[in-house]
């Protein structure tokens, strides 16, 4: 009797653990998914003559999964489509555990210099219900701090004290006013530093012309090695695509398209997935430029054409974070840093939502050889799982 029990509760623990790798597995393909289509947004509200695009879609699923855990109703419905999580196939719970997964696995990789994580600052006189505050600790292992929001410069300096700390110094000011009226504000943040498994000679960097576009060149400084290097030709897109590997997990893919628009119009996980399962070591005579970027985007406008209208007006409903009446979102903030030189990549960004009370409730308005010495797309990405780290266009290297 005690073998058929055993037995019995083996099978029931193994479909469990199925069900739990799933969740992750579909929470992981609809971030991918969220990567493409918030880019093409970006780049619709870029100028697309001279202005560079990079931000980490992993670090804003992660604040926007946080914020979900606290909203209802359409609020709620509206957040988990525009993020791509399928609601027939996954509840709160599954995302809050994939989530839970993907910090866990990438704070636990002690190979490279790599952090990601979240907090949660809270008003003095704010009270969220407990269990949000659980869920965001167990899940999302969110540090938690009460500051006092009447005091606005001195909360914006804290905010921005910690944001900087956890990325290394990058991103110095994420929250560059706050709202009189905040009571919330969640942070998710991500720092990676990768020296490359083959590093550039510094002999062999020299200054070279980019070309912005037909008519513009700009003087770039411009990495150079000769080595095998995975690369691969999609024909389909007019792309190449180099894989550049990082003495770690994770690699940069860097895309050069003959023209850009038909890459970035058409780019998705798929090919992402066949790029990786399709390329061959070939010597290449590689040039890359070195460059500092920095970005910073406003993401209301983006996530409002993307269907999370809501949250930002007097129809918010965010009961799962407080019974107070009248909370919803004044700004979601994103910024990102990418550095690259003849040692490795360095990139970091942070999210930050703001929650406030409703003084006056309204509806939102909704507003409508190769040689990278043109323009060109990059990945970081964890080479196992392609999860997505950072994603951008280099359009001018020296802006």
């Amino acid at each position: 009797m005690m073998m058929h029990t055993a037995v019995g509760l083996w099978v029931l623990s193994a479909v469990i653990c199925v069900c739990s790798a799933n969740s992750v597995s579909l929470v992981n393909e609809a971030n991918k998914e969220f990567s493409f289509r918030l880019y093409r947004k970006l780049a619709a509200h870029a100028d697309s003559q001279g202005e560079n695009i990079f931000f980490s879609p992993f670090c804003v699923s992660a604040a926007l999964a946080m914020l979900s855990v606290g909203a209802q109703g359409v609020t709620h419905r509206q957040l988990f489509s525009g993020l791509g999580f399928n609601t027939f196939l996954l509840t709160q719970t599954d995302v809050d555990r994939a989530f839970q997964t993907f910090l866990q696995r990438a704070n636990n990789t002690s190979q490279q210099d790599a952090s990601e994580g979240t907090a949660v600052f809270v008003d003095n006189s704010f009270k969220p219900k407990p269990e949000f505050l659980q869920t965001l600790k167990q899940s999302y292992f969110a540090d938690g701090l009460n500051v006092d929001f009447t005091k606005t410069t001195e909360s914006a300096d804290i905010i921005n004290k910690y944001v900087e700390e956890k990325t290394n110094g990058k991103i110095d000011k994420l929250v560059e006013s706050l709202d009189p009226n905040a009571v919330m504000y969640l942070i998710s943040y991500i720092y990676y530093k990768g020296k490359w498994a083959t590093s550039f000679d510094p002999k062999l960097t020299e200054q070279d012309d980019f070309n912005v576009d037909e008519n513009t060149k700009v003087p770039a400084v411009m990495m150079n090695m000769e080595d095998s290097f995975n690369a691969y030709q999609d024909h389909e897109l007019n792309v190449m695509v180099l894989q550049l590997p990082f003495n770690s997990a994770y690699s940069m893919l860097l895309m050069l398209p003959d023209v850009m628009s038909t890459l970035e119009n058409a780019i998705s996980p798929n090919h992402v997935t066949k790029w990786l399962k399709a390329m061959r070591l070939r010597r290449y005579d590689v040039y890359i430029p070195k460059f500092s970027i920095k970005t910073s985007y406003n993401l209301n406008d983006v996530l409002t054409e993307m269907g999370m209208t809501d949250m930002f007006g007097g129809r918010a409903n965010f009961r799962g974070i407080s019974e107070e009446q009248g909370l919803a979102v004044s700004e979601v903030v994103h910024k990102a840093t990418l550095d690259v030189d003849e040692a490795g990549a360095e990139a970091s960004a942070a999210t930050g939502i703001s929650i406030i009370r409703m003084s006056d409730p309204l509806a939102p308005d909704p507003v409508p050889v190769l040689k990278f010495n043109r323009p060109f797309m990059v990945i970081i990405a964890e080479r196992n799982t392609e999860e997505i780290l950072f994603l951008g266009k280099i359009i001018n290297p020296t802006i």
